[in-house]
């Protein structure tokens, strides 16, 4: 094993102990650390899963809102320290890995299936 395989195992070890399940289709709310200045504080952002990129210690994951009847996406590396915690909202049946078309419908037309909890 290289030296790169060999931190990049220790990180994704590190990281898998504060990992979160989530998955495309989730409604999740990431709160984010924003440095303004000397000072920081969270900032949360709530959206829908989109997609998923699984590299190991680089996976990353698109979230969708509309805000203001704009589409804004972010994509969030997951293993950032910026990233100070993920709560999930709500799970989704999804029948796909990337949700793109999302970006194209808007409305009633953009609501997912609800996962029901027994």
């Amino acid at each position: 094993m290289n030296l790169l395989q060999t931190i990049e195992s220790e990180l994704l070890a590190a990281r898998e102990r504060k990992s979160v399940d989530v998955r495309p289709g989730d409604t999740v709310k990431v709160w984010v650390r924003i440095q303004e200045g000397d000072k920081s504080r969270l900032q949360a952002f709530e959206g829908t899963v989109i997609s998923i990129h699984n590299k190991g210690f680089r996976s990353t994951f698109t979230v969708r809102k509309v805000s203001s009847g704009v589409g804004v996406e972010r994509i969030f590396p997951a293993s950032s320290p910026n990233v100070a915690k993920i709560d999930v909202m709500a799970r989704h049946k999804v029948r796909r890995a990337k949700l793109t078309f999302l970006r194209e419908v808007q409305g009633k037309a953009a609501r997912l299936k609800p996962i029901l909890k027994k």
